[in-house]
């Protein structure tokens, strides 16, 4: 008797045969239209490099000058980090962790994770975690928000301009580019192919 593989819809749980899509087709869900592949061209090797370029980027976004701040003689220069100790300090410890996990910790688990798999994949080196690290990328991947976080600094500069000097770092530059090169890896990132090589690698 023949076994049939059958995969579900993540938006509406309909269940739909495993689809062959080639890198320039979408496939759609035909109940709620959610997007459900859409292959990328070479796909391991570009979230390997990007995965590379990210864990480089969080360093001196995370730890250099955001913003320099200079009102009424005084001049103080923010990153990340003291962000987080600020709101601490305020007493404002639920919006403190939520920035921390959202900013730093998921964006950086988000890197970690995705060098991690692409690498294994990469060299075709098996491993039993992979599966298990895939699942928590799908998971984290939905928290990873430093597009709010930029956002907010966007509403900040505007706010302070009108009153104080402000003075862009180097680290808002960097910060900039991983917000950059997170996009480009969640685009680039083929889960289909990626669970089809784990699948392949099974020691």
């Amino acid at each position: 008797m023949n076994k049939i593989t059958l995969t579900a819809c993540p938006e509406c749980d309909l269940l739909l045969n495993p689809t062959q899509t080639v890198v320039g087709d979408k496939a759609h869900c035909p109940r709620c239209g959610y997007l459900l592949q859409r292959p990328s061209k070479q796909s391991i090797e570009r979230t390997f490099a990007l995965s590379i370029a990210g864990l480089i980027l969080m360093f001196p976004a995370n730890l250099m000058p955001l913003i320099g701040i200079k009102m009424l003689g005084n001049a103080k220069d923010g990153t990340l980090w003291s962000g987080v100790l600020a709101l601490f300090e305020e007493h404002m410890w639920g919006v403190a962790v939520l920035v921390f996990l959202s900013s730093i910790l998921f964006p950086l688990l988000n890197i970690i994770l995705s060098l991690l798999i692409s690498a294994h994949l990469y060299f075709n080196k098996p491993n039993r975690h992979l599966a298990h690290w895939m699942r928590w990328l799908q998971h984290i991947d939905e928290w990873a928000m430093l597009e709010v976080y930029m956002l907010g600094i966007i509403v900040a500069c505007v706010k302070l301009s009108s009153t104080s000097e402000l003075k862009f770092g180097f680290g808002l530059y960097a910060f900039v580019a991983l917000l950059i090169v997170t996009g480009m890896l969640t685009s680039s990132l083929d889960k289909v192919l990626f669970w089809r090589q784990i699948g392949r690698l099974k020691p």
